[in-house]
């Protein structure tokens, strides 16, 4: 079982063209750990926008009455892919990764697998 710490450092090396990541509370919007980004890429802003985005997705289909589960979430920029994912393990309720890669450098699908991996093995 990985930790916080060790699952960022994963998808950063793991993931081709990662520009940053964070794990994130949702109900709180806070993020739990965050790795890469920099002065391009606020990670702490990133955590708190998405957790709006999450929150409105998760109430969408609430009102739709959609009985099914998201996996993730991606949002397509002219240069880059950000890729929320909704953690689903023990003790992860209200967790997501949040992962920024640069659209010339990453493998969608690849990027996809491999946070599906880190999922597995992380423990908070």
């Amino acid at each position: 079982m990985a930790n916080t710490e060790t699952a960022l450092k994963e998808a950063m090396t793991s993931i081709e063209g990662t520009i940053g990541v964070a794990l994130v509370d949702y109900t709180s919007g806070m993020a739990l750990g965050t790795l890469g980004g920099g002065k391009e890429l606020d990670l702490s802003v990133a955590a708190a926008g998405n957790t709006d985005v999450v929150r409105a997705k998760v109430r969408t289909m609430e009102l739709l009455g959609l009985k099914d589960e998201i996996e993730d979430i991606l949002i397509t920029l002219g240069g880059q892919y950000h890729l929320i994912r909704l953690l689903k393990g023990r003790g992860t309720d209200g967790l997501f990764i949040y992962i920024a890669l640069d659209k010339n450098r990453s493998n969608l699908a690849m990027a996809r697998h491999q946070l599906k991996k880190i999922e597995k093995e992380l423990e908070v």
